[in-house]
């Protein structure tokens, strides 16, 4: 068996499923072809046995037990045993097609999900992405593991109408007729079933994501008393999935039923002809057998091209749908990279706001308008090429979208506002590079003051986090996500609201680690919390989407930038300053060696309540 997941899943046409499935069967045709001349081998011994029965039989009635018999009898000892190795070996070729063929598409899916970014959920609702890694790629997968023996089938088919002529025009022409007859009346219910199965396909993906949308949205819908409306949703759209179900059942039913029905007829027919020329003496004893082992012999090729039509059917369905994920333009990268990466510490400049990281400063970004400032800081991690295209950012001097995508993620990385965690060891969670030591983890961590999440997390350190960090806070979710962030060791780090969902006195704390830990190399921080502005080398004021002052925190407020913008930024900041301010009252347990701005508090933060879902 070969290595999966492959190292290199290829790149796919994408004009259409017919040209997508010949494409995956001409980049495994190696092991394909064995599992087909071991389907042609298996099914060519099989035809070969009703006829050396016959002329067993007929030498036997005619010599008794002499060379005729034996001869006959040890070829159909040989034909056996090949027979066997035959099945034995080709049933391991055909699965090895089938994970081949749906390792490559559930490869593809997810490399498209991978560099598509949001561009992805734009277009398709998650269910479709879904379920065409759960579902389609091994509909996909299913054909290549039939082919071998459709193709063995069809030989056998051929070897047996040669023979029967042999034994017989008349019957030789049953078989020519008769077969190819019963499939084509079975091929008739194929377009109903397609049809049908990508009606059940689409209401199954549908169903999908309404389910996804309904848990991740749970908290939300019972604060709002909406989860009657949304239950009653799934529920139309699962009994929908249902009656597609049903139709698809009853085509399928349908098949299955005829699949049995119309060989049994044939071999009826075969049979009943045949019996009346052994007793018109047509034909011998041993030929009437020959005649009754093929009729039944060749059930099973029709069998075997009934469910040949059944997984193309599902494969073309199946194809239709991955193709629809991998058609997906991506965010970024689309165009190739052009430029050479500047040297390490170059500058990191927003053109159309004028922000400006110089290296190795620790920046603050502030805005009246929160998610104003917010976009600024998106725009410098490249996100999205088209949308980014009117306001180009630059890292010392070249286009970031001229740079190699992997060189942007490496060199600047950005932490949005609502961290996602994923399930898992916590320590993966963390270091999702895999160069950080366990002490540099634990660093991490403590200098994102989340010492308290190894402890409620069993194990600590090794424990496993659930889908989404759900058993954390809001606060310590947000505080893992930093932890993580830092632990990048980026060249530019870019943190959109790091501390927003914790207490004044945790912010505090991690202000002050984090400027230090960051000392020295190029950090920008979006927030408007005095608690971090305090600790910056630079605070850089936006209005409008328009860089307007550059100083520092207490410069600001000071009015070295000229009053008006002192006022304004004393407006921004102040709303702040006023929370912390009435906020103090509550809190208790001050440290006395904490800055005189960490006794205060904003009333809507608190580690333990919902914030940092908000």
């Amino acid at each position: 068996m070969r290595s999966l997941p492959l190292a290199d899943p290829g790149t796919p046409p994408l004009r259409g499923p017919v040209t997508y499935l010949w494409w995956i069967a001409r980049r495994q045709w190696g092991i394909l072809l064995a599992a087909v001349a071991c389907g042609v081998v298996l099914f060519g011994c099989q035809a070969f046995l009703p006829y050396l029965t016959g002329q067993a039989i007929d030498d036997g009635l005619a010599e008794g037990f002499g060379p005729g018999v034996l001869r006959a009898t040890g070829l159909l000892l040989l034909l056996g045993l090949v027979s066997a190795g035959a099945g034995a070996l080709g049933h391991r070729y055909d699965v090895q097609n089938w994970l081949r063929a749906a390792f490559t598409t559930s490869q593809l899916v997810g490399r498209t999900a991978a560099r598509s970014g949001a561009a992805i959920t734009a277009e398709l609702p998650t269910g479709e992405v879904v379920s065409a890694v759960a579902n389609d790629a091994l509909r996909v997968g299913e054909v290549y593991a039939t082919l071998a023996r459709f193709v063995g089938s069809l030989v056998a088919y051929a070897a047996v109408a040669v023979l029967m002529l042999r034994v017989s025009v008349p019957l030789g022409v049953i078989v020519l007729v008769g077969l190819p007859t019963v499939a084509a009346v079975l091929g008739l219910l194929v377009k109903p079933l397609q049809r049908r199965q990508a009606a059940q396909r689409e209401a199954s993906g549908r169903l999908t994501t309404l389910g996804a949308d309904t848990v991740s949205g749970l908290r939300i819908l019972r604060g709002i008393g909406g989860e009657q409306v949304f239950t009653g949703r799934y529920r139309t759209q699962s009994q929908l999935v249902r009656r597609r179900g049903e139709e698809v059942a009853v085509t399928q039913s349908w098949l299955d039923a005829l699949q049995v029905l119309l060989p049994g007829l044939f071999v009826v027919a075969l049979v009943w002809v045949g019996a009346h020329m052994a007793l018109e003496g047509t034909i011998t004893p041993g030929e009437l057998v020959t005649t009754y082992g093929y009729a039944a012999f060749l059930a099973w090729p029709v069998q075997n091209a009934t469910m040949m039509l059944q997984a193309t059917t599902r494969a073309h369905v199946a194809a239709r749908k991955v193709l629809a994920v991998l058609r997906v333009v991506p965010a970024t990268g689309v165009r190739a990279a052009t430029a050479t990466p500047p040297p390490p510490g170059s500058a990191l400049v927003d053109e159309a706001s004028g922000v400006t990281l110089e290296p190795g400063r620790v920046v603050a970004l502030v805005s009246a308008d929160p998610d104003e400032s917010a976009r600024i800081a998106t725009r410098l991690g490249r996100f999205d090429d088209e949308a980014e295209a009117a306001t180009p950012v630059r890292l010392g001097g070249v286009l970031l979208a001229d740079l190699p995508k992997d060189v942007v993620r490496e060199r600047v990385v950005v932490a949005e506002a609502m961290p996602h965690l994923f399930s898992g060891p916590l320590a993966q969670e963390l270091d999702v590079r895999g160069t950080g030591a366990r002490d540099e983890v634990l660093r991490a961590m403590a200098l994102a003051d989340a010492q308290d999440v190894l402890d409620s997390v069993p194990d600590g350190i090794d424990g496993e986090l659930p889908e989404k960090g759900r058993s954390l806070s809001g606060g310590q979710r947000q505080r893992v996500a930093l932890a993580r962030a830092l632990l990048t060791e980026a060249e530019v780090l870019v943190l959109v609201e790091p501390t927003s969902a914790v207490d004044a006195h945790t912010e505090a704390r991690i202000a002050a680690r984090l400027a230090g830990s960051r000392r020295g190399r190029t950090t920008l921080v979006v927030t408007a919390s005095p608690l971090v502005l305090d600790h910056v080398d630079e605070v850089q004021l936006v209005r409008d989407g328009v860089l307007v002052a550059r100083g520092t925190h207490a410069g600001l407020l000071d009015g070295a930038a000229g009053p008006g913008v002192a006022a304004e930024y004393r407006r921004v900041v102040g709303r702040r300053m006023d929370d912390d301010a009435a906020a103090a009252p509550r809190d208790a347990d001050v440290p006395e060696d904490l800055p005189a701005p960490a006794l205060a508090a904003p009333g809507a933060r608190d580690d333990h309540d919902h914030g940092g879902e908000a």
